[in-house]
């Protein structure tokens, strides 16, 4: 996740260069891409959670047939979002919150990384895949490849380098495309040469309507949550928009530096969630609350030190990507502001990624939810009302802590659930035991 974030740094260092528009149309553009990245991790999940309990069930068949379930997902999903691309990109960007000077290059854009979008599928569902079986190495590995193979096309199709064309945003796209397909290609040939966990048959590739909604019941609260990203992230564009484009440029260089201290994060939740799977399948109670404790704090701790780091070198990161006094003049206090509370996030996903894994999909709903809808929304329309820009900006970090509060307490109140549970389960294998040496 790490490798994925430096990629989106290093794009948006080259899109830098064309102008400060350019990096607002590629962050109108991030809510439909962050629709394709939710419905792909939301089915990943979902795979995940279930390959992962039939692994810990030592159910191997089952396992490969969940995971066979997905390349018929991800055709039929591919298909759908090439399409929206390439025929309605002008409408996707205006309801992400583009303003009129950056529709062409949004446009140009959209209508190649849509190309990419199978690719992205077969990315984000087979990285799961792997973590389900415990393998985590390999997928490292093909994302390594694919980011820096992006990387390192990023400038000689942005601006036409040796042989190839400029391309300018395009170009961008492109790269992605290309690169995207390589790193798929490899996940997707090491998953059928037969040295994985899976021993995946076409018997197993058979859409089985059973097995999909077992694989959504888990993975569709992810797919919601993660899209609720995307339009909680149009609505902050359609705000933020009305001071101008070069406060959406702004607002998508100071995302992509949160990014790389994010991906962490993401990355430590997509590990935490067939640990908490296994261990539910396998009755390990008290593995599976320590582990998330050590996550919780561990990311706590990590997020504070880059909160430091970033409250004190704002202006130097920033002019890194672009110079431009009237770009540093807002993104710099606004990135300080998103700063504050950092720290939260981390412990507040791993406390939604728990019951995830549990199993319990509407409770991680409602907390994503309530942290989107009931605290950020409200507070971007009220705070910008009142305090123009500066109110844009307070609204996320006030978010984060009610949101880190309100996941915090519910996850507490499951944990005396679970443990009243465990004793009890504990009290009547003791009973069997006694009852079996007496007889």
């Amino acid at each position: 996740m790490v490798i994925v974030s430096l990629y989106n740094l290093v794009n948006t260092f080259w899109v830098a260069k064309l102008g400060y528009q350019a990096v607002a149309a590629l962050t109108a553009v991030m809510p439909f891409f962050i629709l394709v990245m939710a419905v792909g991790a939301g089915t990943g999940v979902g795979v995940n959670a279930l390959a992962s309990r039939r692994f810990g069930e030592r159910n191997i068949e089952e396992a490969n047939r969940a995971t066979g379930q997905t390349f018929f997902l991800i055709v039929i999903l591919g298909f759908i979002f090439i399409l929206a691309a390439n025929l309605f990109p002008a409408l996707i960007l205006r309801l992400c919150g583009a303003t009129s000077d950056i529709m062409q290059p949004g446009e140009t854009y959209l209508r190649i990384l849509g190309l990419a979008t199978p690719f992205f599928f077969l990315g984000l569902i087979s990285r799961n895949i792997f973590h389900a079986s415990g393998d985590t190495v390999r997928p490292l590995i093909f994302t390594a490849v694919g980011q820096v193979l992006n990387a390192l096309l990023d400038p000689f199709l942005i601006f036409g380098w040796w042989i190839f064309p400029e391309m300018g945003v395009g170009g961008a796209a492109l790269a992605t495309v290309i690169s995207s397909g390589i790193s798929s290609i490899l996940a997707l040939w090491y998953l059928f040469k037969g040295d994985s966990a899976y021993q995946i048959r076409f018997r197993h590739c058979i859409p089985n309507l059973k097995v999909i909604l077992d694989i959504y019941r888990v993975g569709m609260p992810s797919v919601i949550m993660e899209a609720m990203e995307g339009v909680v992230f149009a609505l902050f564009n359609h705000v933020a928009a009305a001071f101008g484009s070069v406060v959406l440029a702004a607002m998508g260089i100071a995302m992509r530096i949160f990014d790389l201290a994010f991906m962490p994060v993401i990355g430590t939740s997509h590990g935490l969630l067939p640990v908490v799977g296994f261990c539910l399948g396998a009755r390990l109670w008290q593995r599976l609350w320590r582990a998330v404790k050590l996550t919780s704090l561990g990311l706590a701790g990590f997020l504070a030190i880059a909160t430091v780091f970033l409250e004190v070198f704002t202006p130097q990161v920033i002019s890194l990507f672009n110079s431009d006094p009237e770009l540093l003049a807002i993104a710099v206090p606004g990135m300080r502001i998103f700063s504050v509370t950092f720290f939260l996030v981390g412990p507040t996903i791993i406390f939604i990624t728990t019951f995830q894994g549990l199993s319990k999909g509407k409770e991680a709903l409602i907390l994503n939810l309530a942290r989107q809808f009931a605290f950020f929304i409200p507070g971007l329309y009220l705070f910008s009302h009142f305090f123009g820009l500066t109110g844009v900006w307070i609204s996320m970090p006030i978010s984060d802590l009610l949101g880190a509060l309100t996941a915090g307490f519910w996850l507490l109140r499951e944990y005396q659930i679970q443990k009243r549970s465990f004793q009890q389960e504990e009290i009547l294998v003791a009973g069997e035991a006694r009852s079996e040496e007496r007889g």
